[in-house]
């Protein structure tokens, strides 16, 4: 089976350990198809008040996380050269998405920089980072929570991670589109029933009723995706069909 490691540098470890240590992300790591490495960057500050952050040249608020231990944390564990590819998490970053995580694990080795305050030193950005990536337009206190949704997307995709190897197939996205509806008993709740299709028995019925519910809430929710999911001719029809009836 596959195996990944992730070595995550960040000044807050104790903000991510919890979550590594929970449901699948636990499971697959005891199962040894994954290995996650958390180093506090701190442990690699020159002097004795381990200090990683100082103002910025040219003034203004807020401080910026130093350089020299950045490099020397992601040296002296990923190697100088990087053995890996070093992303930072950032907000100037490209957007992740299905496909970013699919192509990210296909790597045996990720290294993760978690920024804070107002950034990092540039020079981390031209001579050490190889990827900038951002969970989305909005700014967040630090980026131990986007290290932990890169961490949480690629594990998912790993051979053996889930119980169901064609569950990540059924995601939202990984289609290009929103996921269907799903149901679980009891079939009938406070008067709201189950859709008489999922209870007939009739697989093609149930797959074609979910394809459609798949089409209909993308079309509703983010129409936007429809542009490059790819569609077969009965999906045109049916998407056809719902805008007349729009």
């Amino acid at each position: 089976m596959a195996f990944m490691r992730f070595d995550v540098f960040t000044l807050f470890p104790e903000a991510l350990e919890p979550y590594l240590q929970s449901s699948i992300l636990k499971r697959a790591s005891e199962r040894a198809l994954v290995q996650f490495h958390v180093h506090n960057i701190r442990d690699w500050a020159a002097d004795k008040h381990r200090v990683t952050d100082d103002e910025p040249y040219g003034g203004g608020g807020g401080m910026v996380m130093k350089a020299e231990p950045i490099f020397a944390a992601v040296e002296s564990v990923v190697g100088t050269p990087p053995a890996c590819p070093v992303i930072l998490l950032t907000p100037q970053g490209k957007l992740f998405t299905q496909d970013v995580a699919h192509q990210l694990a296909g790597q045996p080795r990720l290294a993760l920089i978690a920024g804070r305050y107002e950034g990092v030193d540039e020079r981390v950005r031209e001579h050490l980072v190889s990827e900038e990536i951002s969970i989305g337009d909005y700014v967040l206190t630090g980026g131990e929570l986007p290290a932990l949704v890169l961490i949480d997307t690629i594990t998912r995709l790993l051979p053996g991670v889930l119980g169901d190897p064609a569950a990540t197939q059924k995601d939202s996205h990984a289609s290009g589109l929103l996921e269907h509806p799903h149901y679980t008993r009891p079939a009938d709740f406070r008067g709201w029933e189950v859709p008489e299709v999922l209870r007939s028995g009739d697989h093609a019925r149930i797959e074609r009723w979910r394809r459609e519910r798949s089409l209909l809430r993308t079309w509703e929710r983010r129409p936007d995706l429809l542009k490059t999911a790819k569609l077969a001719e009965e999906d045109d029809r049916f998407l056809e069909e719902i805008k007349r009836e729009a």
